[in-house]
């Protein structure tokens, strides 16, 4: 989640001819404040070079197809939205699209930095542009309107047309802050300093940031999982996986000029909140009681350093929602604290459904991540913390209080340790292998659960949705594939490749050098089936309706993905045959819900969800607007509290309390209904037969 990117190198007469040679425009460029490549720039490239060449997973060439891709890839990372390119800087940076390939080989990354070059002069000239807009009044009486989503948009034709989106952008930006409740001349200050600071903050790029952009472009183009981390964040990458900074707990990234939450640390106080989500863009930051300091245009660094604070001190965040662009900013207090692995740690409850025959209790495991605690294995710890010991503990309670079922909840869980994934894996079945792993070299290996001791053989579920990845999606998997439980819920992540590590400095000249790291994909997980993990995730066996589609979230919507393959299965031996019991758990299961009153106002608020997330183009006059987002508001809030009511819970007064309200969770009603189900048809002959399935169906 997180990178950003020092002297210039003179560029060969023979790579001035292989690359056509610069434009009169570049060699004519003002050199004032010209940031060049470092000396050790040319060699580290060369290097990443090799490594991806030789090492990557994908087997793939350096040649001119991918350095087009490469090209087309830092543009993007540069002006994601289309917002300071023109298409004749667009056509003049693709003139030099088949020589990027050679160029690195041969260590010469300067059209990177002339390409950056171009970009701070444009943002300087853009701000200077906004400025005139604002001091000129803006006129919010119109019937204009703007494209939020400009991601696929081609670039405008040429400066006058700029101009024209740029008129739209400040506008929009004005209106949204005034509808969140600033005066109109504080509105016109902040965006004046804005605009000014995202022009200050691409001049103050150093070589380091640019450097880590481009090659961050060239280990992308191999897969989205595959990038170069700076000295910088090589450091940042460190302090985030020990998890022992004070701070709020989240992975952040910059977009656009937002920076944005990439993910919550599970039991981290951004999550313990619950007014935070993955996509919520930080606008503004206030230490303590102090005035909010707006923060869009700022370096990812500075905005993290302002965040970051003494334990059990307060930082208040201006979050703009990720999943509505035209909602208004609202205020989170949040208290900095280290993240407890007490925090992110497995929890158990236990659910009862009616049955004509009684009560059924299911019990419930929720595990936000796979986690260990390392540091106390390693320094011999017995009582050291993971989830397969947690997992062990909460099933020998569940037992002792009598549960019909189990339902593993993994929504949201994005991995974490394989290892543990393998070992809770086994405390569902009597041993055997779990996940098979193909490196790039070819060779394979199969994890597989050792003890051979099942501590659970009850009834089981696997609750998953769209952000289930990895060590997710291997223990969801396997349970499938041995026949072990069922798997409800949305199409998994797809994430099915592993990456290591690789500490640039080990194959430097000089050791000395501070040259970062490489996080290269090395090899991809495959299934007991042979069936790869990659893109297509775990399908559920019963399927739930899904805020994303399939080119919104999850690895098929990356860029540049590893294909699905298969390989050859291993033998294993189900435990059981779940195929025959399955259209008939999914018979009943839709009878249900076309009766469920709180699982049609879920469907109600999802229904809600989606068209505020495709609703991407927005007016830009005042009154409609304000208009538009009270109709929207006040229907958000009646749907949440029809589905509250049937839940029996108090309704909500306002969109805020919204905002910090957990919902019912009706999905895991509608689970344990499903298991109270599952129970009856494993348990209970009489059931079955009555259900239309004979005792030796089964």
């Amino acid at each position: 989640m997180l990178n950003s990117l020092l002297r210039r190198i003179m560029i060969p007469a023979m790579a001035l001819m292989l690359a056509g040679g610069l434009s009169a425009s570049w060699a004519d460029s003002d050199s004032n404040g010209y940031v060049e490549p470092s000396s050790s720039h040319p060699e580290t490239a060369r290097l990443i070079a090799r490594l991806l060449a030789h090492q990557h997973f994908g087997g793939l060439s350096i040649d001119d197809e991918l350095s087009e891709r490469v090209l087309d890839t830092y543009l993007d990372v540069l002006d994601p939205e289309r917002y300071y390119f023109t298409q004749d800087d667009v056509e003049e940076f693709r003139n030099h699209r088949h020589d990027l390939d050679d160029m690195l080989m041969e260590g010469d990354i300067d059209l990177a930095y002339r390409i950056y070059d171009r970009l701070k002069r444009r943002a300087v000239e853009r701000a200077e542009f906004a400025h005139d807009v604002l001091d000129g009044g803006i006129d919010f009486d119109t019937d204009q309107t703007l494209e939020l989503n400009r991601y696929e948009e081609d670039w405008v034709a040429d400066e006058e047309a700029l101009d024209r989106l740029w008129r739209q952008r400040i506008k929009n930006d004005a209106l949204t802050m005034l509808l969140g409740g600033e005066d109109e001349e504080q509105t016109m200050e902040m965006l004046r300093s804005r605009y000014t600071n995202v022009a200050d903050n691409m001049k103050r790029s150093d070589s380091e940031e640019i450097f880590e952009n481009y090659m961050g472009a060239w280990s992308r183009a191999f897969d989205p999982h595959t990038n170069y981390l700076s000295p910088r964040n090589s450091e940042e990458f460190d302090i985030q996986m020990q998890l022992s900074l004070e701070g709020i707990g989240a992975m952040l990234r910059t977009r656009r000029d937002f920076t944005e939450i990439m993910e919550l640390v599970p039991g981290g106080p951004a999550d313990q909140s619950g007014e935070l989500s993955p996509g919520d863009r930080i606008i503004g930051v206030a230490d303590e009681d102090e005035d909010m300091v707006d923060v869009v245009g700022w370096r990812l660094q500075d905005v993290v350093d302002r965040i970051r604070g003494p334990k059990e001190s307060t930082v208040r965040l201006r979050i703009m929602p990720g999943d509505d662009s035209d909602s208004a900013p609202r205020t989170v207090t949040l208290e900095r604290n280290e993240i407890a692995l007490e925090e992110q740690a497995a929890q158990k409850e236990i659910r009862e459904v009616e049955r004509d025959d009684g009560t059924h209790r299911i019990g419930v495991i929720t595990i936000p991540t796979f986690y260990t605690d390392f540091a106390a294995a390693q320094a011999g710890d017995d009582d050291y913390r993971s989830t397969t010991r947690d997992v062990r503990r909460l099933l020998d309670e569940l037992k002792d209080e009598g549960v019909d079922g189990l339902i593993i909840d993994l929504r949201g869980n994005s991995g974490g340790s394989l290892q543990e994934a393998v070992d809770m894996s086994g405390l569902f079945m009597p041993g055997g292998p779990v996940v098979q792993i193909r490196r790039s070299d070819g060779q394979t290996e199969i994890m597989r659960d050792q003890d051979g001791e099942t501590v659970y053989d009850g009834p089981l579920a696997v609750m998953v949705d769209r952000q289930s990845a990895s060590a997710s999606e291997i223990f969801a998997g396997a349970m499938q594939d041995y026949g072990r439980g069922i798997v409800l819920g949305e199409q998994t992540f797809g994430k099915g490749t592993v990456q290591t590590m690789v500490d640039l400095s080990r194959f430097s000249n000089d050791p000395t050098a501070e040259t970062g790291r490489l996080k290269m994909t090395i090899a991809k997980f495959y299934r007991v089936t042979g069936s790869s993990t990659q893109k297509k995730g775990i399908i559920p066996d019963i399927g739930f309706p899904s805020a994303f589609d399939d080119d919104e979230l999850g690895e098929s919507a990356s860029d540049n993905p590893l294909p699905w393959d298969e390989i050859e299965a291993v033998d294993f031996t189900r435990i059981d045959e779940l195929g025959n019991l399955l259209p008939l758990l999914k018979e009943r299961h839709d009878h249900r819900v076309a009766d469920h009153q709180a699982y049609k106002a879920w469907l109600d608020e999802l229904g809600q969800i989606r068209e505020a997330r495709n609703r991407t183009e927005v007016s830009l006059n005042r009154s409609v607007r304000e208009q538009e987002r009270e109709e929207r508001n006040e229907a958000r809030l009646r749907k949440a509290n029809e589905h509250r009511e049937i839940q029996g819970l108090d309704p909500l007064e306002s969109i805020d309390e919204l905002e910090r309200e957990d919902g019912p969770d009706t999905l895991l009603d509608v689970s344990s209904e499903i298991l109270a189900d599952f129970y009856l048809l494993k348990h209970e002959p009489q059931t079955a037969k009555r259900w239309g399935l004979s005792s030796n169906d089964d």
